[in-house]
């Protein structure tokens, strides 16, 4: 079960950061490996999320879909999310925006994935854990710049 853990410093306030990743109907407009995200249920005044996801894997030209649960804690400035069903055979993780003053914070993020591919050897799985850490951290900049512009 590999896990993936990244963070990005961003000058702009925790909450703001934290509105921005909450925004996920905008991030195909700034997220050039994401295809379309779908907001399928809003639930619990806004608390709860059901999404679906169709990412682009460049590399190979392919595409991945899921639907995803968020659970987004506004006062800790926390999303935990699950994939629900989808390509892989298990997602969970969450997202952390940490003020480190005022003005800027601190986005973390940990992804727990498995992708069980009958005769897939470890070079494989290797590789797909790059082309994750590399979506992710995509992700991660993604935000980071419309934060930091919309702080501005």
């Amino acid at each position: 079960m590999p896990v993936i853990e990244q963070s990005v410093e961003i000058e702009a306030p925790a909450d703001l950061v934290f509105r921005v990743a909450r925004n996920v109907e905008e991030f195909p407009e700034f997220m050039s490996d994401l295809q379309s995200l779908t907001v399928l249920e809003t639930l619990d005044n806004g608390s709860r999320t059901i999404t679906e996801w169709v990412g682009i894997i460049q590399a190979f030209k392919m595409k991945i879909r899921w639907t995803q649960e968020d659970r987004w804690n506004t006062s800790a400035l926390r999303d935990d999310f699950r994939m629900l069903q989808g390509d892989m055979d298990r997602m969970e993780g969450f997202w952390q925006f940490t003020a480190i003053d005022a003005n800027r914070s601190r986005f973390d993020s940990t992804v727990d994935y498995d992708l069980n591919v009958p005769m897939v050897g470890p070079m494989v799985k290797g590789l797909v854990k790059k082309l994750m850490t590399e979506n992710l951290q995509t992700t991660l900049n993604a935000i980071k710049r419309r934060a930091e512009d919309l702080a501005t």
